[in-house]
């Protein structure tokens, strides 16, 4: 099977599993819960709850064991999202090939509905007491609280804000990178582990993987913003140039930018050595994140 089918088998299980999780769209008040659902169910590739997953798989867990924390990263992605595409922030139109929350539902509702999602993402977490034992739960919703605020996600967001119409060094951009998208990557990975009692070795090495995985993932997302194909992305390309925003191409150029993306793939492959076709899905991840076009 090869890593598209995989991911699609990994996606539909967390498909399946939102409708378990989610208020339904008539749950009074009926608009909060609509807007929730547009955002976190307009498509994409669902590869932060896959991640979740993999890294489960990778020490011997199940999909089942980490599902709900697998589906809670995904509402942390996606709160993400419908926030960065505000007029505030990037002002983005669309996203995934359809018009961004604000565009339907206005600005108030829509950074009503991040909200929502994102305390929904906790509550899910928490109920990963079911099949995990509780210090593991406690200890993935520290590290996700810490990787999605002002230490992580958000604190990476808010340098790349602060950092529009700025000249940085390579120092505050991998700043940025690590932490506005690399963080929620390391969660996913460091959760499923957590979550299924990886060992301090496992857990360790896994780290490693998510840490340059991000690296990678942003890096090829910097340069499909100057060159891919905004009917593949789902956005339109340039919108990084047009909200003069640091990004790898920018400060490197093209090539180079290639060049320490594949050099983070290999520190990221490298460091899977310690597993063996359990971390296939893993390696399958990277190789598809360094060479996807959308």
């Amino acid at each position: 099977m090869d890593f598209l089918q995989q991911l699609k088998k990994k996606a539909l299980l967390v498909e399946t599993s939102f409708e378990q999780f989610l208020p339904d769209e008539s749950a009074y008040p009926a608009i909060i819960h609509q807007a929730m659902r547009y955002s976190l169910l307009a498509g994409g590739k669902r590869l932060r709850p896959a991640l979740v997953i993999g890294a489960a798989e990778c020490v011997g867990g199940k999909p089942e064991k980490v599902m709900p924390t697998a589906c809670a990263l995904e509402l942390i992605h996606t709160y993400s999202l419908v926030h960065d595409d505000l007029p505030a922030m990037d002002n983005d139109d669309m996203r995934r090939g359809k018009p961004t929350n604000h565009i339907i539902y206005g600005e108030a509702m829509s950074i009503l509905a991040g909200d929502a999602l994102l305390t929904l993402a906790f509550q899910l977490i928490a109920e990963n007491i079911k099949t995990a034992p509780a210090e593991a739960v406690t200890r993935v919703i520290q590290e996700v609280a810490k990787l999605s605020g002002s230490q992580g996600l958000i604190g990476g967001q808010v340098v790349d804000t602060m950092s529009a119409d700025e000249t940085i060094n390579a120092e505050t951009l991998e700043y940025i990178h690590h932490h506005k998208t690399g963080a929620l990557f390391k969660a996913a990975i460091r959760s499923g582990a957590s979550l299924t009692e990886a060992s301090d070795k496992q857990l360790q090495a896994l780290t490693v993987y998510a840490e340059n995985l991000g690296l990678a993932f942003q890096i090829v997302d910097d340069i499909l913003d100057v060159e891919g194909e905004a009917v593949k992305i789902g956005k339109p390309v340039g919108s990084d140039e047009k909200n003069k925003k640091a990004t790898y191409p920018a400060l490197f150029g093209l090539e180079n930018a290639r060049h320490k993306a594949n050099m983070a793939a290999d520190k990221a492959i490298t460091a899977l050595d310690i597993f063996g076709s359990e971390g296939e899905f893993l390696r399958n991840a990277l190789h598809f994140i360094i060479n996807r076009d959308h």
